[in-house]
C-alpha cells in the first residue's frame, strides 16, 4: 500500500506575508518534492508569550494581517488554516489526525518564545516510541537581516554599544552583497481536503469598544500596505529623512514599525529596495540626499541591534541592563499613581507630551522623537518606573515589539544599552519648540490650544489670562 501523501505544516507567526518568507518557500519546496501539500497554520496561544502576549492594539493588527494573509494564500490557490488554543496541542492534531509529517516556522527571539520553541522542537523531532511526534522540525530566519548571535565584538562577546555594533554589521559580506528577497510564491500545494479549523474571528482579537476606530487612519494591516507604505516612504520621505524624521508634524518617518513587526514586510525587503533607491540612477540622489538614506538603513539596523540585545541579555524586559539601576529609588504609588495617569490619558499640562499620549492613544502609534519627550518625561521628571511606562506602550502600540519597546524604555531611563546618561533630561518645552515650531503637531491632538499663537503654544503656563481667554483655553 503506498504511502499517504506528506503534509508540511507552514507555521505562521510573526511573519504575516507571503514573499521573502524563507519558512514558506522551504516548505513548498519540500511538499513538491514529495507530492504532499501545505498547511498553512496560525495558532493564537497567548499563554506560549510568557509575560508578554499581545496587547489589545497588536491584536487589532493581527486580525487584518491575518485576514490579509488569507486572502493571498486563497490567491494563491490556499488558505490559511486558524486555531487558538496551546501550540503543542494543535500541532498534535494536525499531526495525528490529517497526517503532517512535518513543522517549518521562523524564529522569534523573546526569551518566553525561544524556551517554548525549544521544547516544542524537542518534541516534534522525537520518536514517537520516546513521547515525541516524529516528525520533520525546522526553523528559519524571517525577521531579521542576520541572527542576534552571528555579530560579535573583537572578544567574541555580545555587543552594547550601537556604533561599534553598526560598524560591523554594515561590512558584513552577507549585508553588503545581500541576497535578493524571496518573491511571492505563485501556488501552493494544496491538500485534497482541509482540515478543519475555528477561524479568524474565533480568536476575538478586534476590541468590542470604538476605541481603535481611527487606527485605519494610520494602519492598512496587510502585505499590500506594508509595501504601499514602503513605496511611498522612498518617493516621499527618504529623501529628507535624517532631518524630517524629527518633525512630528510632518510625515517625515516611515511608518513601518507595525508592519516589521508583524513581518507584512521584511528589514530584507526594507534594506534591499532602500539600496536599490539609492543605487539607481534615476533617482539622482545628491550626498546629503544618500546620507538621509543611509540614515533609514541605520534605524533597521538600530532594530537589528534591539534585537541582539533581548537574546544576550534576556532579562531587560524586567530588569535595568545596568544592574545599579535596580536601587533606584523611583517616587511614587505604582501603577495607581495619579501622575502617572495623567501621563497616560495625555492631562499633564505640557503640550507636547499631551499631544504624544494622545496620539498614541488614538492611533496605536507615536512619532520616535515624541517617545522620547514622553518617555524622558515620565521617568525623569515625574520620577515613575520605566517598566509602567513600557507596560503602557505594550498596551497601546500596534507595533509592541518586546525587543524595540524595552531598548527605548532602557535608553530614555539611562539605564540600558547605549543609553542616554541617567542625568539627560528632555526638556519638553525646548524639544517642542525645536521640533514642532509652528505647533502643528500640538494643534492637531491638543485642539483646546489650537487657537493660540505659535509663541506661547509649548508653554501656555507663561500666558497673559486675557491671551488664554481670548484663545478659549
Amino acid at each position: 500500500m503506498a504511502a499517504p501523501p506528506s503534509a508540511t505544516i507552514a507555521w505562521f507567526r510573526l511573519d504575516l506575508r507571503l514573499a521573502d518568507n524563507p519558512m514558506l518557500e522551504a516548505a513548498i519546496e519540500r511538499a513538491d518534492a514529495a507530492g504532499g501539500a501545505v498547511l498553512p497554520v496560525y495558532i493564537w496561544d497567548p499563554e506560549g508569550e510568557g509575560g508578554w502576549a499581545p496587547g489589545e492594539a497588536q491584536q487589532w493588527f493581527f486580525h487584518h494581517a491575518l485576514a490579509g494573509l488569507d486572502r493571498g494564500l486563497r490567491a494563491a490557490g490556499s488558505r490559511l488554516l486558524v486555531y487558538g488554543g496551546r501550540t503543542r496541542e494543535v500541532l498534535q492534531q494536525l499531526i495525528t489526525k490529517h497526517g503532517a509529517d512535518a513543522v517549518f516556522w521562523n524564529r522569534r527571539y523573546e526569551p518566553d518564545v525561544i524556551r517554548r520553541d525549544a521544547e516544542l522542537k524537542e518534541w516534534l523531532q522525537d520518536d514517537v516510541a520516546d513521547g515525541g511526534a516524529g516528525v520533520e522540525a525546522c526553523s528559519f530566519n524571517g525577521s531579521l537581516l542576520v541572527e542576534p548571535w552571528q555579530v560579535e565584538t573583537g572578544s567574541g562577546g555580545p555587543y552594547k554599544v550601537y556604533t561599534p555594533f553598526w560598524r560591523n554589521l554594515s561590512k558584513r559580506s552577507d549585508i553588503e552583497d545581500l541576497e535578493p528577497p524571496l518573491p511571492p510564491p505563485d501556488a501552493l500545494p494544496a491538500p485534497a481536503a482541509w482540515p478543519a479549523d475555528q477561524g479568524l474571528n474565533a480568536l476575538e482579537l478586534l476590541p468590542t469598544l470604538s476605541w481603535a476606530q481611527r487606527f485605519p487612519e494610520l494602519w492598512d494591516p496587510t502585505e499590500a500596505g506594508a509595501q504601499h507604505g514602503l513605496n511611498r516612504f522612498l518617493d516621499e520621505a527618504a529623501r529628507t529623512y535624517g532631518e524630517d524624521r524629527n518633525l512630528p508634524g510632518k510625515r517625515g518617518t516611515s511608518g513601518l514599525s507595525a508592519h516589521l513587526h508583524a513581518g507584512t514586510v521584511s528589514p530584507r525587503q526594507c534594506w534591499a529596495q532602500t539600496v536599490a533607491f539609492m543605487e539607481d540612477d534615476a533617482s539622482a540622489l545628491g550626498d546629503d540626499e544618500r546620507e538621509h538614506c543611509t540614515t533609514f538603513l541605520k534605524e533597521l539596523a538600530w532594530r537589528e541591534f534591539a534585537y541582539h540585545i533581548l537574546f544576550h541579555f534576556p532579562e531587560t524586559p524586567d530588569a535595568p541592563m545596568n544592574p545599579k539601576f535596580n536601587e533606584f529609588a523611583f517616587d511614587g504609588g505604582g501603577e495607581h499613581d495619579a501622575r502617572l495617569h495623567a501621563w497616560q490619558v495625555g492631562r499633564t499640562g505640557f503640550p507636547i507630551v499631551d499631544a504624544g499620549m494622545r496620539e498614541l492613544w488614538a492611533l496605536g502609534w507615536m512619532h520616535n522623537r515624541v517617545r522620547m519627550i514622553v518617555g524622558s518625561f515620565l521617568v525623569k521628571d515625574l520620577l515613575v518606573d520605566w517598566r509602567l511606562g513600557s507596560a503602557h506602550f505594550w498596551d497601546c502600540l500596534c507595533e509592541a515589539d518586546l525587543a524595540s519597546n524595552t531598548m527605548g524604555w532602557q535608553w530614555v531611563a539611562g539605564c540600558g544599552a547605549d543609553a542616554a546618561p541617567f542625568f539627560r533630561v528632555f526638556n519638553p518645552t525646548s524639544q517642542s519648540t525645536k521640533f514642532d515650531r509652528s505647533g502643528d503637531y500640538i494643534r492637531r491632538w491638543v485642539p483646546e490650544l489650537a487657537e493660540l499663537p505659535d509663541a506661547l503654544i509649548h508653554e501656555p503656563s507663561v500666558a497673559d489670562p486675557e491671551v488664554l481667554e481670548q484663545a478659549g483655553v
